[in-house]
Parts: C-alpha cells; sequence; structure tokens
C-alpha cells in the first residue's frame, strides 16, 4: 500500500491520499482514498493517464473520499492528485499461452431429469380437465332434461312493494341505534340511501345519482302527480331528512337526539305519504253481475 501527505492541508489536520494497493493485474482494481482534503478530485479528474475511475463516495464520518481505480493498459501509471502531488499505481500485465491451451468443442446440451413437481401438475392438468368435461356434460344433460329452469324457480323473489321494502329497511335501521353508538354519519347516510332508493322505485328518479337540491327539483318537476298541498308538505319532509344529513356529513354537525329522530319519522311519513300518491291502482276484485233482459208476456 502506498501513501502521500498532501501538500494541502485541512482545518482538521493534514490531508492523506492512500491506495489500497499500488500493484494490480490487468482489469483488477483498488481504491484510493483521500482523507481531510481541501479539495477532493472527480472521477473525471481521475481518469487519466491511462487510468479509469469507476466510481466515488463520501464517508462523511471520517471525512474520507473512495475512489475505485482500475486500468486496461499495463505499466506504471500515476494518479494525479495536484499539480505537485501524484500517487504510483503499477498495472501488471496477464500472459495467456494460447499455443498450449486445450480448445474443446461446444459441450452438448445436458438432459436435465424432471422432477416430482414437474410431473405431478401435469397430472393434476389432466385432472381438472376431465372434471370440467364431467361437470360441462352432466349440466347438459340436466339442461336437455329441463331440470335446471327448476333450479332458477326456486330462488326467492322479492314480492313487497317499494314502501315495504323502504319501511323494512328504516326499522331495520332504527333498531341498530347506530347515532346512539356514535355513528352519527353513518347513520344518516343510509337514512337518506333508503329514502333515494325508494324515491327511484317509486317514481323512476334517479335519486340515487344526484344531489339533495337535484333529488327536490327532479320531484317537483316529475311525471308523477300531486296536489300543490301534498307536494309541499312531502317537500318539507324531504329538506328535513337532507338538510340534516347534509350538515352531519359536510359540515361534521352534531344533531341533537331529537333531531336524529326526527329524521327517522319524517322519513317515514315521507315513504308512506308518497307510496298513497304513485302507487298502482289495485285490480277490482267484484263481479259485474250479467245483464238480464226483460221478457214481456205476449
Amino acid at each position: 500500500m502506498s501513501f502521500l501527505f498532501l501538500l494541502s492541508s485541512h482545518a482538521h489536520g493534514q490531508a492523506v491520499a492512500r491506495l489500497s494497493a499500488d500493484t494490480i493485474l490487468l482489469g483488477d482494481q483498488t481504491t484510493l482514498s483521500i482523507q481531510r482534503a481541501h479539495t477532493y478530485p472527480s472521477t473525471d479528474q481521475l481518469s487519466q493517464n491511462g487510468i479509469v475511475a469507476l466510481c466515488q463516495e463520501f464517508d462523511t464520518a471520517k471525512h474520507t473520499q473512495l475512489t475505485t481505480l482500475t486500468s486496461f493498459e499495463p505499466g506504471v501509471h500515476y494518479v494525479k492528485l495536484s499539480p505537485d502531488d501524484s500517487l504510483q499505481l503499477t498495472v501488471l500485465d496477464v500472459d495467456v499461452d494460447t499455443t498450449s491451451a486445450e480448445i474443446r468443442d461446444i459441450a452438448p446440451i445436458e438432459k436435465v431429469p424432471y422432477t416430482f413437481w414437474e410431473i405431478f401438475r401435469w397430472i393434476l392438468l389432466g385432472l381438472a380437465i376431465i372434471a370440467l368435461a364431467l361437470a360441462g356434460w352432466w349440466f347438459w344433460k340436466k339442461w336437455k332434461s329441463g331440470k335446471v329452469s327448476d333450479w332458477f324457480s326456486n330462488i326467492p323473489v322479492d314480492t313487497r312493494t317499494p314502501e315495504e321494502r323502504a319501511l323494512d329497511r328504516l326499522e331495520e335501521l332504527r333498531q341498530r341505534q347506530m347515532w346512539q353508538a356514535g355513528k352519527v354519519k353513518d347513520y344518516h347516510t343510509e337514512l337518506t340511501d333508503t329514502v333515494r332508493i325508494f324515491i327511484e322505485e317509486a317514481t323512476g328518479i334517479h335519486a340515487t345519482e344526484m344531489t339533495s337540491d337535484e333529488t327536490v327539483e327532479a320531484m317537483a318537476n316529475g311525471d308523477w302527480k300531486a296536489e300543490s298541498a301534498e307536494w309541499k308538505t312531502l317537500s318539507d319532509r324531504l329538506r328535513i331528512i337532507f338538510t340534516t344529513a347534509d350538515l352531519v356529513k359536510f359540515a361534521k354537525s352534531e344533531p341533537l337526539p331529537h333531531e336524529h329522530d326526527r329524521s327517522m319519522s319524517e322519513a317515514v311519513q315521507f315513504v308512506k305519504e308518497l307510496w298513497l300518491l304513485v302507487k298502482p291502482a289495485e285490480p277490482s276484485t267484484e263481479t259485474k253481475a250479467p245483464e238480464t233482459k226483460e221478457v214481456k208476456d205476449a
């Protein structure tokens, strides 16, 4: 290892530069460390005189710059650190006797035996294909015999009216006591969602995709029929529900206990009153008496 005390100095003491190895083989690497220098050379400055600086890093704790050097030219080279300072690096050539080297042909491809997993996964794939084929055949036989439709006919169908579905959801929400448990935002979100879904099912207005004001406006301009007094009551109820919920969701308001119950009561009344206006007419069950013709005595 060679080292050099540089002529320049640093506030913390005299600068020192050293090579981890001052003699290397062609293409090998050595590390240049410079400690406590006033200025440090860059890789471009060190890449000269047959020497190539590959990379650098700096150890701030030791105030030391580390540079990896190599050379592809045999001979004696000098690592220039400053106009007056340099380190000697000797690069030895590598002698290769090509005359005595044995020239061999390209080795044949070596066959590697199959492992257990490589064989087993193909067996699994074959079994899976057979299982799918059998399942497809079984399903086709059931379909031909008409038994597949029986499966779907057994699926329960919700025969409740939109009013019944909405009231059931509101009652379920009431029993869960969400706002009493501190879930105020979730409570009002579910309540307004239930009302919006009911409006969409009952009137065809896409309330689930609208804001509160857009829903009220769409209801006012909808095709469904309502007297002005009836609509005034419905719109008042709807605004109470939406206003309370919007204050909770967007203004982080904390309604009083009676305001939570009022929103629920208004929602229940809104569902009942709107359904009375829009529900389809029930078919008449009265049977019409056959017409009789009077026969006059001749």
